[in-house]
């Protein structure tokens, strides 16, 4: 498990980096707190990943969404949305974002480059402690996963930077909880007044017990899938088509990408990624309106190891080895 010092190094490094730099299926394991009443409060607890190489405890996942008039051969059919993995989520040029980037030097047409660039979202897990949504249905493992959009985000980054947070809040006995609070702001869901509490607090037993039975998740196994060179062709056709005003042509690009609720062409015989990374529309209806999101923050490959990771947090601090003893 990274230490709180490896993750504030890490994001400054990207910070710095940035600002040298120009211009599966849904499953009730996914928390919905888009789904709370405004007002109410949602209180979590981040856990880990599960994967020891990731320096975060946090994965991000980047998404274009290419935007059709209607479905070829069906008159009923409206507007229609594709979505699709960004190869930058991969450290990989994107070929989308490749054509996208120079639009941004024409004032005519940065409102078509927006529509077309990269949507975030980070993906936690954790257990929820307090839980407004009276219907939510919660599965056997409490171990939920949070699909957590940039708004939110920028909230749990800034403060992880903060000096006076003296501890990681994962860890397991002197972690925080993170409050989510809904309210709304110009017609949209506001979340910009969550914040960490105050006082830290242990995992209860039964958290203990769950992790030890269930394991953590490992969440890069539910970023989207990698595309392959034929995909990536797809993709690139879909976008051009998108850009042109055509219509969504489901015998052609319908065994790769489909928009929600279309099926596959009946002569296909691959699965759609589509499938794999889409959770469900709800999930995707926060970030419409948080174009201009947090920087970018991109699983490290390096691995740490959590002997490593303890030695800095005792050198960051000394209470540490009593902790530990």
């Amino acid at each position: 498990m990274a230490s709180l010092a490896d993750i504030r190094a890490r994001i400054a490094a990207q910070d710095n980096k940035t600002q040298r730099t120009p211009g599966a299926q849904s499953d009730n394991s996914i928390y919905p707190h888009w789904n709370m009443e405004e007002g109410t409060i949602a209180t979590i607890r981040f856990l880990p990943d599960g994967n020891a190489s990731n320096t975060f405890f946090w994965a991000e996942r980047q998404i274009i969404k290419l935007p059709f008039n209607g479905v070829k051969g069906n008159p009923e059919a409206k507007r229609v949305e594709v979505q699709v993995p960004c190869m930058e989520m991969y450290g990989e040029s994107c070929p989308v974002l490749a054509e996208v980037r120079p639009w941004y030097k024409d004032e005519t047409l940065k409102e078509m480059a927006n529509k077309y660039w990269k949507k975030r979202s980070y993906l936690f897990q954790g257990f929820v402690r307090q839980n407004p949504i009276g219907e939510d249905k919660a599965p056997a493992n409490p171990i939920r996963r949070f699909v957590i959009s940039p708004q939110i985000f920028t909230i749990i980054k800034s403060s992880l930077m903060d000096p006076e947070m003296e501890e990681l809040p994962t860890d397991y006995m002197r972690g925080l909880d993170f409050n989510i609070k809904k309210n709304s702001k110009g017609g949209y869901a506001d979340y910009s007044t969550s914040n960490w509490a105050r006082k830290e607090s242990p995992l209860t037993e039964a958290e203990q017990q769950a992790i030890e039975a269930h394991g953590l998740f490992n969440l890069a196994e539910f970023l989207p899938k990698k595309p392959n060179e034929a995909e990536l062709r797809i993709i690139k056709e879909m976008f051009e088509a998108s850009v042109d005003g055509q219509a969504y042509d489901v015998e052609r690009w319908g065994s790769y990408y489909r928009p929600y609720g279309i099926d596959a062409p009946q002569n296909s015989s691959s699965t759609s990624p589509q499938q794999e990374f889409t959770y469900s529309p709800k999930v995707e209806s926060f970030d419409e309106d948080e174009v201009a999101a947090a920087e970018p923050v991109k699983v490290p490959p390096a691995a740490v190891s959590s002997d490593k990771a303890q030695d800095i947090l005792a050198l960051i601090r000394a209470r540490q080895n009593k902790t530990n003893s």
